[in-house]
């Protein structure tokens, strides 16, 4: 996949994953920075289960999922 596709699906995924866990996007960069480390996330947590989900649809599932753990982790930390 090439790099404008990982910034794109980045971005969404940190768009989408902030409007699930707290009603909001973070500004275009911290979306993107969110939506692909998100990515490894759920592309680690995808694989412990035996999933796997290829194409556009299947990469944008997979860091959306993670993106959303990740900021649930995050506000975690930051609540303890």
């Amino acid at each position: 996949m090439g790099f404008l596709a990982w910034l794109i699906i980045g971005g969404l995924a940190g768009w989408i994953a902030g409007n699930i866990m707290r009603g909001g996007g973070f500004g275009i960069i911290a979306n993107i920075g969110v939506g692909i480390v998100g990515a490894v996330i759920g592309g680690f947590l995808f694989s412990l289960l035996g999933l796997s989900a290829g194409g556009f649809i299947g990469s944008l599932v997979t860091a959306t999922v993670g993106a959303v753990v990740l900021l649930w982790i995050i506000s975690k930390v930051r609540s303890a």
